[in-house]
């Protein structure tokens, strides 16, 4: 039976607060995006950081700019809306660790599946592996949506709703049902 999940991407400033939030919410069965939410944290986002030029990128929809607490209550009201119990992210523990208000959430960090070659079978014998199977470099969401899309001039653009929707894509070349993430369960 299907059930909806979330994959949320975050971006923060030099100040290590966030400053944007990505959402994408998908059914479990498909992997199809079913509807996705896009927050600026302000004034977190006019502080200098490394990817601001993108907060405001081509093809996404910003669903609010306003302070921590509104986008919070938004997110929740929005995870709500869609019935999703279990979040999805790539290095998911840095995102766990700056949304404490939805540490409720059951949380999955997709890099344990795709950085490891017991799951991820584009991980062959030649590549540099840690006796644990992940691998040693190159193991972050542009090199594994390359090696998995065989999209080798893919970049990421660290926007973080762009970036959401491209783990949700990692997620699909993976080819790994929702309950084979439970190795993958943050705690």
């Amino acid at each position: 039976m299907s059930e909806i999940f979330a994959v949320i991407d975050t971006e923060t400033n030099y100040s290590n607060e966030l400053m944007s939030i990505g959402i994408v919410v998908a059914d479990s069965y498909t992997f199809e995006k079913i509807d996705e939410y896009y927050g600026i944290y302000d004034p977190a986002y006019k502080v200098y950081s490394m990817f601001g030029y993108v907060l405001r990128y081509k093809d996404v929809k910003i669903d609010k700019v306003a302070s921590r607490n509104v986008i919070s209550e938004d997110i929740v009201a929005f995870l709500e809306k869609h019935g999703v119990k279990k979040i999805f992210a790539y290095n998911a523990k840095f995102d766990y660790g700056h949304l404490r208000e939805l540490q409720d959430y059951n949380w999955y960090d997709i890099m344990r599946l795709a950085a490891y070659k017991q799951y991820n079978s584009k991980i062959t014998e030649d590549f540099d592996c840690c006796k644990t199977g992940r691998l040693k470099k190159h193991y972050g969401v542009e090199d594994i949506y390359r090696l998995l899309s065989g999209n080798y001039g893919y970049c990421e653009v660290h926007n973080a709703l762009t970036d959401a929707r491209d783990e949700l894509d990692i997620m699909r070349y993976l080819g790994k049902s929702i309950e084979e993430y439970e190795v993958a369960r943050v705690d």
